[in-house]
């Protein structure tokens, strides 16, 4: 589905990101791994197009997509949860979900209907507008506002950063329950125990490289790979 060939990006004259390469099937969970400033965020931003890349190719779908605008590329059927979350503040929930709602491939998966079902304390706060909810309200509503572009591919930058142990519990069920609906998923975070469960394989980028690929039970068995490029 996606297919991510010998990526390079930089910030002004500082390149950040060399060669990175990786793929997602459809269907497939695969995670972006590595201690903090080593490129996994630019990647997601270069693959968005928010980010310039300076030489390699993305495609999805067969379609190559390297250095369209951003719209462009979510119209092809990536829908990103940033890091961050980015919510609009001054809408509220429901408006929040209806700005981004798209459909491009006949009757829409996912309606507000649908998200209000799967995420049911937005159904409760649908009224509220985005600053008055908790972290982890906002990290729900993110993740229903990219689901309402109907993607192919979800991309979630640091998807429980911040939120208590209980809410990140509450996200990862919610992942467990699209990737079961085979919804593919590319997903950045800190907590590795969850991924380890959630995910078929893992990229691990230090200082801009990938450095290591493998599948959830190469990784678990692996102490040196964790500690070398993991452990803080």
């Amino acid at each position: 589905m996606l297919s991510v060939r010998n990526l390079q990006a930089s910030y002004g004259p500082a390149q950040v990101l060399f060669d990175i390469t990786f793929d997602i099937a459809s269907g497939e969970v695969v995670t972006l791994l590595g201690r903090n400033g080593m490129g996994k965020t630019t990647t997601i931003l270069t693959i968005m197009g928010l980010v310039a890349a300076r030489a390699g190719e993305v495609t999805f779908n067969g379609d190559t997509v390297t250095n369209q605008p951003p719209f462009r590329i979510a119209q092809h059927g990536i829908g990103l949860v940033p890091e961050g979350r980015q919510i609009f503040p001054a809408l509220s929930v429901e408006e929040n979900l209806i700005a981004t709602s798209a459909s491009r491939f006949g009757k829409p998966s996912w309606t507000l209907e649908r998200v209000y079902e799967f995420f049911p304390r937005l159904a409760e706060r649908r009224n509220n507008m985005g600053n008055q909810l908790s972290g982890g309200e906002q990290q729900m509503l993110a993740i229903g506002r990219a689901l309402m572009t109907n993607p192919k591919l979800l991309i979630l930058d640091e998807a429980t950063e911040g939120l208590a142990p209980l809410v990140r519990g509450e996200i990862w069920a919610c992942l467990s329950r699209l990737k079961a609906e085979g919804q593919s998923i590319l997903l950045v975070d800190k907590h590795l125990e969850p991924m380890l469960k959630l995910a078929e394989r893992h990229v691990i980028v230090e200082r801009g490289h990938v450095v290591w690929t493998g599948t959830s039970d190469q990784l678990a068995n692996d102490a040196n790979i964790r500690q070398q490029y993991l452990m803080v």
